[in-house]
């Protein structure tokens, strides 16, 4: 429709855009709540994720000069202020999962996010133990575990070429 990726064809359709994407795999497969007030939160969560994760998604096409300071506020944020108001999340209410206690797609958005924030600092979620549970929990699950294998790619390798694009899309 954009003339841009990604494009999903589900159902007979052609959707894009990703949170369309995102929300109709998750209205469909019972991953958005089972009422407005949870759709809210799991929303609320969900756009919490978006505004660290867009960090980390354009972290790799700064130039070296700038990366340094933007690794250091990648990390301030997450460790600060994201991370915190998860773990609080999960402390509060003792249950597996942010919303409900059942899986939603918030859950699966925070733990891809814990993924890429842990590929710029390893040892980012090592003070949130709700964090590292929820996180093994997501990554065992079998559709997950078996995209998280070796040679199922997660995202594309952040190779010059692919840099060069992301600069042309995202600068």
């Amino acid at each position: 429709m954009y003339q841009q990726v990604p494009m999903v064809e589900i159902d007979g359709m052609k959707l894009v855009q990703t949170r369309a994407i995102i929300n109709y795999i998750a209205n469909k497969h019972n991953l958005y709540g089972k009422d407005m007030k949870e759709r809210a939160l799991i929303d609320m969560y969900v756009e919490g994720v978006a505004d660290l994760n867009e960090m980390t998604i354009v972290f790799p096409v700064h130039p070296p000069g700038v990366k340094e300071t933007k690794l250091s506020e990648i990390k301030d944020k997450a460790k600060n202020r994201y991370f915190p108001a998860f773990e609080k999340v999960l402390k509060s209410h003792g249950q597996d999962y942010l919303v409900g206690n059942k899986l939603s797609k918030a859950d699966i958005l925070l733990v891809e996010l814990l993924y890429n924030v842990e590929e710029l600092d390893p040892s980012a979620i090592a003070s949130f133990p709700q964090l590292q549970a929820l996180k093994t929990r997501i990554s065992n699950l079998p559709t997950v575990k078996k995209f998280l294998q070796p040679g199922s790619q997660r995202k594309p390798p952040t190779d010059e070429k692919t840099i060069e694009e992301a600069k042309k899309m995202f600068m």
